[in-house]
């Protein structure tokens, strides 16, 4: 299994710009829970998944408007790259790094 653990700073390429967020990841077998915080502010992540180096969650968001978020992401090494999908308003890449301790 790959070493998902940890925080990491993550970046959404949406139509509103850049969105700027932490992930926190802990996991056990193939889940994990963990957090997002950034301009979204704090969302618990209470049920993701973990299959090898992949990652997949939801979350809920009320700003700029109430909407679901389904991402998935691969994890290499100090990096992750995957998809955001947020409903009707399509699918936008997700970029992260392993946050340094």
């Amino acid at each position: 299994m790959a070493d998902v653990d940890g925080k990491w700073n993550c970046t959404v390429d949406s139509p509103m710009g850049e969105q700027e967020f932490v992930l926190t990841v802990a996991s056990t077998g193939d889940r994990f829970s963990g957090s997002a915080e950034g301009s979204i502010g704090s969302r618990d992540i209470p049920e993701g998944l973990v299959d090898g180096n992949e990652l997949a969650w939801t979350m809920q968001i009320s700003k700029p408007m109430p909407i679901t978020l389904a991402c998935k992401a691969i994890v290499s090494g100090d990096t992750l790259e995957g998809k955001v999908k947020a409903g009707i308003f399509g699918t936008f890449p997700v970029k992260g790094a392993r946050a340094q301790a």
